[in-house]
């Protein structure tokens, strides 16, 4: 993969392997009676690249739809880490530009970690753990994906060396099975599930490759963040982690519901599957599905999701008391059910022009698209509609207000509606989570940091807010990455001081160590102090959290109308 902050990191790999004088082409670690041999993540710069290590049964046959049977040790003298692990099935095409499908083999064997460290770091060097959570909304990605080098690089040349981790889980159909069958066989949530098994296999494994058990971060996008999201709603969370970045993503943002809502998209996937056609209405599908071929699997997995209702309906299902995802997010709040971890959430700035597709928005269709995605209702219907109302005057049809925001009366030829449909999705899904989010574990007590970011993405669509701010929930991956589409000062500026804010919350809790580049004070945000960081090349600077507030507002003062 190409990095566009190539040259920096060269120059900072004297001081890496200043710090690492042991720098080996096939590094070694030790788990169990295992050797595992890895190699060079980049030829030229010292990070130890160790992929492909099975952290859990093979979800196949008997153990398909089934939690993941955790695995800490391998039976084996010897172990090939050279190569990540095959991607869990999927559609095959890439939902992140910058970020293409790796050459990697599309398998259900696919439940497998890879860690990245500062060359030659030895067993019990107590590094902090920066463990990445991919997106794709909840039926593509895989950690392939995502080269941790230029983290893993930065944070040894700034002194605050960490160990990076990201895994796989499953996907789809067979990650976040739905309807009423899975609900009674506790199969729901089965990605959450492989996302904590992952995390235990850190706690019993990280020690060997130098990580520290008790300081792990869990990061990640989208998908991944809402992921990381849900799994801070269990207050015991801190058993796995410290601490958490959410990126585009809070654990409503996803549409949620109980898993007999999209017991249709269910039935649409058992009724592709070869040979299991006839039991797709009936609550007897697992044991036909687990004795199907992995190719008649994959057959319905596509087919299920080129003839969905829905953009996404393979999303995490509620799943009641004892389970990964027990109640809508506002609830457990009210009762102050939730991880007292610190963390950092934050969106992007146009994150709902990926859902506003090529329809004429009028009052009409909005009001019938949102009774839709909100149905059955958590409320009295009428309270629903009178809800529906009242949001779609705060969002009027006036492309000023719209999103792209900041791009005034421009509609770049789109077709009516569009940039009100982007202004609702948007502060529906994300920034109203976001700001609910802060707002409520800041009044606990919780130390959170919030951003939006705004960086111009020129290669992207304008339409998209590509050329005026950002686009989507991808937007800032490139930076976090050290991967930018783009190679101007300002975006590499930006890049190194988002690398810097995340390495040093993850090594101290706190962004503001003072350490790698220049960049401004990230006030932490408070009941008296709701304040976010934008982040911009050009204008990195601390905000009021008050854009939008009245529409904000409204919908987050009636959580449980938006399934919120």
């Amino acid at each position: 993969m190409k990095f566009t902050l190539l040259s920096v990191l060269y120059a900072a790999s004297a001081i890496v392997k200043a710090q690492s004088p042991h720098v080996a082409e096939s590094p070694q670690v030790k788990i169990g009676s295992t050797t595992l041999t890895g190699r060079l993540a980049t030829p030229g710069i010292p990070v130890d690249f160790f992929g492909g290590i099975p952290y859990a049964k093979p979800p196949l046959g008997e153990l398909r739809l089934k939690p993941p049977v955790l695995l800490t040790t391998l039976n084996t003298e010897t172990f090939d880490a050279t190569s990540y692990g095959a991607a869990c099935l999927q559609p095959p095409v890439s939902v992140t530009p910058g970020f293409p499908m790796p050459p990697v083999p599309i398998s259900e064997d696919c439940l497998t970690i890879n860690v990245l460290r500062p060359s030659g770091t030895p067993a019990g060097a107590n590094l902090p753990v920066m463990f990445w959570t991919y997106g794709g909304g909840f039926d593509s990605g895989v950690s392939a994906m995502y080269e941790g080098t230029p983290i893993v690089a930065q944070s040894v040349a700034r002194g605050t060396p960490v160990v990076y981790v990201g895994f796989n889980y499953r996907l789809g159909p067979l990650g976040f099975p739905q309807g009423q069958e899975a609900d009674t066989r506790k199969a729901l949530n089965l990605g959450i599930k492989d996302h904590h098994a992952a995390l235990q296999w850190v706690q019993e494994n990280i020690d060997a490759f130098g990580g520290d058990k008790t300081k792990v971060t869990v990061f990640g996008e989208s998908a991944g963040a809402m992921i990381n999201a849900i799994s801070f709603l269990d207050p015991n969370f801190g058993k796995l982690a410290r601490a958490g970045i959410f990126e585009s993503g809070s654990a409503a943002t996803p549409l949620t519901f109980d898993s007999e809502r999209r017991q249709g998209a269910w039935e649409a996937f058992v009724g592709a599957v070869s040979g299991c056609e006839s039991l797709a209405s009936t609550d007897n599908t697992f044991g036909c599905l687990q004795n199907a071929s992995t190719e008649a699997i994959h057959q319905g997995l596509l087919t299920s999701l080129a003839e969905a209702t829905e953009q996404l309906p393979f999303d995490p299902a509620i799943d009641g008391p004892g389970g990964v995802y027990p109640d809508f997010p506002s609830k457990l709040f009210a009762e102050g059910h939730f991880s007292k971890l610190p963390f950092i959430a934050g969106a992007n700035q146009d994150e709902g022009t990926l859902f506003a597709n090529n329809f004429t928005y009028t009052t009409e269709l909005l009001e019938t698209v949102l009774k839709a995605n909100y149905s059955p209702p958590l409320v009295p219907a009428q309270m629903l509609d009178s809800s529906i109302t009242r949001l779609l005057e705060l969002y009027p049809d006036v492309p000023a207000l719209g999103s792209p925001f900041n791009t005034g009366n421009e509609t770049f030829g789109k077709i009516p509606g569009f940039k009100r449909a982007a202004a609702l999705f948007t502060d529906l899904a994300f920034q109203s989570q976001r700001r609910s989010l802060s707002q409520t574990v800041s009044n606990a007590g919780v130390k959170t940091y919030a951003y939006l970011f705004t960086q111009p993405q020129p290669n992207f669509a304008p339409s998209l807010g590509g050329k005026f701010s950002c686009k989507l929930s991808f937007s800032e991956l490139g930076y976090v990455y050290g991967t930018t589409m783009n190679s101007t000062p300002s975006d590499l500026r930006l890049s190194l001081n988002m690398i810097d804010y995340w390495v040093s919350f993850a090594t101290s809790l706190d962004p503001n160590d003072g350490l790698g580049s220049p960049r401004p004070v990230w006030s932490q945000y408070t009941p008296d102090n709701q304040v976010v960081l934008q982040l911009n090349g050009d204008n990195t600077t601390l905000i009021p959290d008050d854009y939008r507030k009245e529409g904000i507002d409204f919908i987050n003062s009636m959580p449980l109308v938006w399934h919120h």
